[in-house]
């Protein structure tokens, strides 16, 4: 087990690297310059646009920015916010805990709803509540989240009022329900989908009619037998998603006016603030990484057939 965790280290090196590496140039390929962009249509002086360049590090050659930004990071140093002349890392930590709290509740959602629903669904293959599951399923996937946001805002908040239409405070659960049911609803839809057709081929399988013959009880073979063996792919699935919900806040956030992650990194973007956006995307490469290898260690938990040598 210890030389499989060092060596898929030793693999997210250069995935790490890569992907950031690639969002840095496309960041810093867009037209436009962020300092400049500080004085709007003002007159402005070259000489001391060119010295705030200076101080930033922006006249250096694009791999010695690069080199700079990855010798930072070991010490948390995410870069600089040129448009707020503070550290990147103290936007991060003021945006970060309202995500994270959304992306919770939806992941929360996502895990119990969607598996909840693809076991019903599942178990009943063929019946009317399968095909209302995977009618509402398909519904959800159909639908974008930018439109389901806002049918949601209007026809709970502001036709039956059940809700606040927007966010008024980022720390409170209640009022983040809404959106991160909106935020996890694509996911959702998947999960249930997923868990129901692996529920559905299992229960034809070998060990699940041995263990009936064997005369264990109902609800011993679905937990022990049924539901841990169809978990391995939703979990390969849930792994994956958590990255998602947070670069899929982007959209959420901006429709129920929360100021999290994603509204940052949309605000940056729109200031063509490229330190900004390459910092909030490091950050995400470095959670999806890190829950991949947590996915993986998972499979042998779910699996006793597996094992890392």
């Amino acid at each position: 087990m210890g030389r499989y965790v060092a060596r898929r280290l030793l693999q997210m090196i250069p995935v790490f690297i890569g992907v950031t590496l690639l969002v840095f140039l496309m960041m810093y390929a867009l037209p436009g310059d962020p300092v400049r962009a500080l004085w709007g249509d003002q007159s402005f002086d070259p000489a001391q646009i060119e010295a705030m360049r200076h101080d930033l590090g922006l006249d250096q050659p694009l791999w010695k920015q690069y080199l700079d930004y990855l010798a930072g990071l070991p010490q948390g140093d995410f870069g600089e916010s040129i448009a707020n002349q503070i550290p990147v890392s103290e936007i991060i930590a003021d945006a970060l805990p309202t995500t994270a709290r959304l992306a919770f509740l939806a992941f929360t959602f996502t895990v119990v709803l969607g598996v909840a629903l693809g076991t019903l669904a599942g178990l009943r293959a063929g019946t009317a509540v399968d095909t209302l599951v995977l009618f509402l399923t398909l519904l959800f996937i159909s639908v974008p989240i930018f439109v389901l946001g806002y049918i949601a805002q209007y026809f709970f908040g502001h036709r039956l009022g059940w809700v606040t239409p927007v966010v008024n405070d980022s720390e409170d659960w209640g009022q983040l329900v809404l959106p991160a049911l909106v935020l996890g609803s694509l996911s959702l839809a998947y999960v249930a989908r997923l868990t129901r057709t692996s529920i559905a081929e299992n229960l034809r399988a070998d060990y699940m009619r041995t263990a009936v013959a064997k005369g264990l009880p109902r609800f011993r073979i679905l937990r022990m037998h049924l539901l841990r063996n169809s978990m391995i792919p939703v979990v390969t699935f849930l792994g994956v998603d958590i990255g998602g919900l947070l670069a899929g806040a982007v959209v959420t956030e901006g429709i129920f006016n929360i100021n999290g992650i994603g509204s940052e990194m949309f605000d940056a973007l729109f200031r063509r603030e490229g330190s900004t956006v390459v910092g909030i995307v490091t950050l995400i490469v470095i959670i999806y990484l890190v829950v991949s290898l947590v996915v993986d260690l998972l499979y042998a938990v779910l699996d006793p057939r597996i094992r890392y040598a």
